[in-house]
């Protein structure tokens, strides 16, 4: 097997160890093969040369590709070479099934060696007795922060940020400084700016790293600090975060308490993983699809989808409603039944459109109370030019299709009226739910969809009762 494993593996620059990937950036088939009949072995060796060290990505990717007891027994293989920070690679399921399976001891003792922000954000998928034994079998000093930490509110900065970092106070010199991150062990991993605090950690300003290199070793720390770029409250929402960060293109930003003490750091890396999950937690529920990950099992995806098909169902029989209002017309003339779901589709697709383009533009903070009367007019627009040409082109269609013109007139009236709706819906439907605080990206979809088909149906049946006279 090794000599195997040995041909299959190739030197990359960034892991130092094995490609992985196939061409599709899938984890390839024969090396899951290597590692499912290495594990079925109980092959250490090869488990920790070509598995342990991989790139915490890599072995989440790896993970999430493996089989629920392959996995388990992977880690337990790989026992204290086992790194902790790829469950923060996994979804949430994955991470929750292998953590139960590890003693509270191993946990801790890996807990102990990650980055302050890895280990709250898997301690806070914990069982609250689980966590305190956890807890309590850490230093004191790193116990405290990370129960400050995991005191903020779940999906804020202040559960994002890093506890770990560099702060000096402005009385200092640049020499004192240099020397004291040469000389001081318990410093972050990497950094790239250095708080100024007062006694009473309350934060005054930052430096550079570039900035301490280039300046004189006697030259004071308040002549060369400035202002902390945004500095960002510990209760904030993570989305509000990571909008400022691409605001004002952030690598990284101080996290303040409620008196502006300094209590942690928020870096560029834990902001691309927040605006990952947010644009996947938005197509998710743009689809009524709730928090499932794939890894889920089908009791667990049926209840997550079960309610929003519910309320499907209940609007879709409103819907039905609406063509029983025009059962005897439908039953005269055949072709309004052939005609109407066309005009309630496209209306329904119209809708769509407007509503992921003002979703999407609430959720990144592009629409607000000054431009919302500007977009609404676009938008309206946008319907009734779009209704325009769609009326002509299916009115050519259906009187060419039932050598009706009077019937081409009646879906050409109805497909206008219906697209302005639809643009109508999706931008104010979402705008009204958020102004009421509900998440438009979950419930928008449901009711734009109503207002499209009930719109659409009533104004097609309705025109051609009158016109027709049935």
């Amino acid at each position: 097997m090794t000599n195997d494993a040995e041909e299959l593996v190739r030197p990359r620059p960034d892991s130092g160890d094995a490609d992985i990937y196939d061409e599709n950036g899938n984890v390839r088939g024969d090396f899951l093969a290597l590692v499912g009949a290495a594990i079925a072995d109980r092959d250490t060796i090869f488990l920790r040369q070509h598995v342990a060290r991989l790139h915490e990505s890599e072995i989440g990717d790896l993970l999430e590709s493996l089989q629920p007891d392959q996995r388990l027994a992977l880690v337990r293989l790989l026992g204290d070479e086992f790194d902790m920070t790829a469950l923060t690679e996994v979804d949430e399921t994955i991470r929750r099934e292998i953590v139960d399976q590890m003693p509270n001891e191993q946990i801790a003792a890996a807990i102990g060696e990650l980055d302050s922000d890895d280990a709250v954000y898997i301690l806070e998928d914990l069982d609250t007795e689980d966590r305190e034994e956890i807890l309590a079998q850490l230093p004191f000093t790193e116990r405290v922060r990370l129960r400050r930490a995991l005191d903020y509110p779940e999906s804020s900065a202040g559960r994002r940020m890093q506890t770990e970092f560099v702060a000096v106070p402005p009385f200092w010199t640049v020499g004192q400084t240099i020397d004291y991150m040469r000389d001081e062990e318990d410093l972050p991993y990497s950094f790239s700016q250095i708080f100024v605090i007062d006694p009473t950690f309350k934060l005054l300003g930052a430096v550079d790293l570039d900035k301490i290199l280039r300046t004189k070793r006697q030259t004071k720390i308040e002549s060369i600090m400035r202002e902390t770029n945004h500095p960002i409250p510990a209760e904030m929402d993570q989305e509000e975060a990571a909008q400022l960060f691409e605001q004002y293109d952030l690598l990284s930003a101080a996290v303040v308490d409620e008196n502006d003490r300094l209590v942690g750091v928020l870096t560029i890396d834990d902001v691309v993983d927040v605006i990952h999950e947010e644009a996947d937690e938005d197509i998710k529920r743009l689809g009524g699809v709730g928090d499932e990950e794939l890894s889920d099992n089908v009791f667990s995806t049926v209840r997550s989808r079960f309610l929003w098909l519910v309320i499907n169902l209940g609007t879709a029989l409103l819907s039905a409603s609406v063509i029983g209002l025009f059962d005897e017309s439908i039953e005269k003339m055949i072709a309004l039944a052939v005609l109407m779901p066309i005009v309630a589709s496209m209306g329904g697709n119209a809708g769509t459109q407007t509503m992921t383009v003002t979703v999407r533009a609430l959720a990144t903070g592009d629409i607000d109370i000054y431009n919302a009367g500007r977009i609404i007019r676009r938008e309206a627009g946008v319907g009734v030019a779009n209704g325009a040409l769609f009326s002509v082109i299916m009115g050519a269609i259906a009187a060419t299709w039932f050598h009706d013109y009077q019937l081409g007139f009646v879906i050409g009236a109805a497909m206008i009226i219906n697209l302005f709706a639809a643009a109508l819906a999706g931008i104010l439907l979402p705008l009204l739910l958020h102004k009421v605080g509900a998440d438009p990206a979950i419930a928008s979809s449901v009711f734009v969809t109503t207002v499209t088909d009930c719109t659409g149906f009533f104004a097609f049946l309705g025109i051609a009762t009158w016109w027709f006279g049935i």
